[in-house]
């Protein structure tokens, strides 16, 4: 009876170990496959790039390079930043929409290739000082302008200080020439949509003082954001403006909440990804024409214009 017991026990003792042999040797070879696995597929680099926005297109924009420019794609998914400020853990970012990403805005983009040799973005950052730079509109021609032509008649009244004063005219004719060539430089940066055709435009006028958008206005943006969607190759550019009475700095700003309003808008109630949204800026009344004495003049100062262009690539 001992001895049956015992050969019993014998037996469960080598079948437990011929069973470990087996599921040790089946965890070997897995571990094997994993490892040729992952030896067969590397992990996926990512790429960092830094440069000038030059071209912005639809989903994509293209960035200054040497040699070949780069072209990066945006996505949902595309995490947008300013630079870190403040000291060790207290350092951060703020987070902007991608309509941030306008052209001569000078960007640093991480992410994976794709296929095509495009860079798909994770994440891109910049710095607040230059998208400020880059929005900035000059104001100072008109008044450079009109210094030269009062320095330029000096010249030819005064005798004796002449050759002062056309020192002088030189000098405004300099800074007048380098305050247009600043003014050229923002508008093209601004606006950069050399690819593109007007397919629809939309208008939406606001109150005095005012950036909440009326109840008739919203059926415009419903309509032109349904057209949009319906389109292929499409992109929206949104400019607000204001009256020229009250303080310049404020209509500035009064002017940019006009937009920020109606891109909140488009993106939330029309559905309008933010990706396809370039350019919100407040422009003040430094376009206006209107006359300060007219009240109908005024109210058509007081507007965001919504504008639905189509990619010329795509539309051929």
């Amino acid at each position: 009876m001992v001895f049956t017991t015992v050969r019993k026990a014998r037996i469960l003792a080598f079948l437990w170990v011929f069973a470990m042999c087996i599921a040790l040797a089946g965890a070997c070879a897995f571990a094997g496959t994993v490892a040729q696995q992952t030896k067969a597929s590397p992990a996926v680099e990512k790429t960092k790039i830094k440069g000038r926005i030059t071209q912005r297109g639809v989903d994509t924009f293209t960035i200054e390079q040497p040699g070949t420019p780069a072209v990066v794609v945006l996505t949902d998914s595309t995490s947008v930043k300013s630079n870190k400020k403040g000291l060790g853990l207290f350092r951060r970012g703020e987070e902007y929409a991608v309509t941030s990403l306008i052209q001569g805005l000078v960007v640093e983009v991480e992410g994976v290739k794709n296929a095509k040799g495009q860079l798909v973005a994770e994440k891109i950052r910049f710095d607040e000082a230059d998208l400020k730079e880059t929005l900035t509109v000059d104001s100072r021609v008109a008044p450079v302008e009109e210094s030269q032509k009062q320095l330029a008649g000096k010249v030819d009244e005064v005798g004796a200080t002449a050759k002062d004063a056309k020192a002088v005219a030189t000098n405004a004719k300099t800074e007048a020439a380098k305050a247009n060539a600043g003014v050229a430089a923002t508008n093209a940066r601004i606006s950069g949509l050399d690819n593109f055709d007007e397919k629809k435009k939309a208008i939406v006028f606001f109150a005095v003082s005012s950036y909440v958008i009326a109840p008739e206005a919203k059926k415009e943006l419903d309509a032109i954001a349904h057209d949009a969607l319906n389109s292929t190759g499409y992109i929206l550019e949104v400019t607000g403006f204001a009256d020229p009475t009250g303080d310049a700095e404020k209509n500035i700003a009064l002017s940019q909440q006009r937009a920020d309003a109606v891109v909140k808008y488009l993106a939330i109630t029309g559905k309008i990804p933010m990706r396809r949204i370039v350019t919100p800026i407040g422009y003040g009344a430094t376009r206006s024409t209107a006359d300060t004495k007219s009240e109908e003049a005024l109210k058509q100062e007081r507007r965001v214009e919504v504008k639905l262009l189509i990619n010329r690539g795509t539309a051929q």
